[in-house]
């Protein structure tokens, strides 16, 4: 039986917040396929902060939109040999448990708690990638690996659980975790980490989406309007990925990253 709430959350919304809602998946579809994300953690402040969405709405609701932008990334990526088959299956294989379990937890979290966490979090990965520029660090060192080559299994796994139950607790798809993960631990190529982060959090997306629909905090009509500008500008920005230089990709996602997590940190706490 579908629990009443996951139907009472869909409502009709005003021509001006339409508008508001498809341009944010128009920016969040591009740059989710641009950096191999699945748009969760720059859609869930937008929403709430430009679009007027409750916070465990605007958390959750970008979610389903992570499948469609996943699906319409990877198709060219797929044509380019950058979908990393091993690492996507591994991570899918482990990582949906985790997300299960970190949906159903989110629920005896407050909405404003999981707000700045997830903000304080993405900052932190954004500054991540900002620092190489300034300071020499060796684990964050060009990747060594080839296109081919095959990370080890036990570091893959780890990120899959651990990243898995994040995902699930922040209603996020992991690709704002995954991609960086696979640059720096699994030393996977900045393209080919980005476009099978994509896939990943698009899977991933999936057993959240379901749990987060049961506990009520999906508003379809949001999805609806976001998906329509999501789409084609995923596909879009997963060319203009391909076509750009690995370091300048890296420099674009820690920015993003962070200017979206201290707008974010600012609205929950003021």
């Amino acid at each position: 039986m579908i629990p009443i709430a996951s139907i009472t959350n869909i409502a009709p919304h005003g021509f001006h917040q339409v508008v508001i809602l498809f341009l944010i998946g128009i920016i969040v579809g591009f740059l989710s396929g641009l950096l191999g994300k699945g748009g969760s953690a720059i859609a869930t402040p937008a929403l709430q902060v430009f679009g007027g969405i409750a916070p465990y709405i605007a958390l959750a609701s970008p979610l389903p939109m992570s499948l469609t932008n996943a699906v319409s990334g990877s198709i060219a990526y797929y044509k380019e040999r950058l979908l990393h088959k091993q690492v996507i299956l591994l991570t899918l294989y482990w990582g949906v448990p985790g997300t299960i379990l970190g949906s159903y937890i989110s629920k005896f979290v407050g909405g404003k708690m999981l707000m700045i966490f997830t903000a304080i979090f993405v900052c932190v990965l954004g500054i991540s990638f900002l620092i190489p520029m300034f300071v020499k660090i060796p684990s964050m060192a060009t990747t060594s690996l080839e296109l081919t080559d095959n990370p080890p299994v036990w570091k893959t796994v780890t990120i899959a659980l651990s990243v898995g139950l994040l995902s699930g607790l922040l209603a996020n798809g992991g690709g704002v975790l995954f991609a960086p993960l696979f640059i720096r631990w699994l030393k996977m190529p900045t393209k080919q980490a980005m476009a099978t982060s994509l896939i990943v959090a698009g899977g991933l997306a999936l057993p959240g989406t379901l749990v987060h629909w049961w506990l009520g905090h999906i508003d379809w009509w949001v999805v609806l309007i976001l998906s329509v500008g999501s789409i084609p500008s995923a596909y879009l920005g997963a060319k203009a990925a391909i076509k750009m230089k690995s370091q300048t990709l890296e420099i674009i996602f820690g920015t993003m990253l962070i200017i979206f997590g201290l707008y974010d940190i600012y609205f929950s706490l003021k």
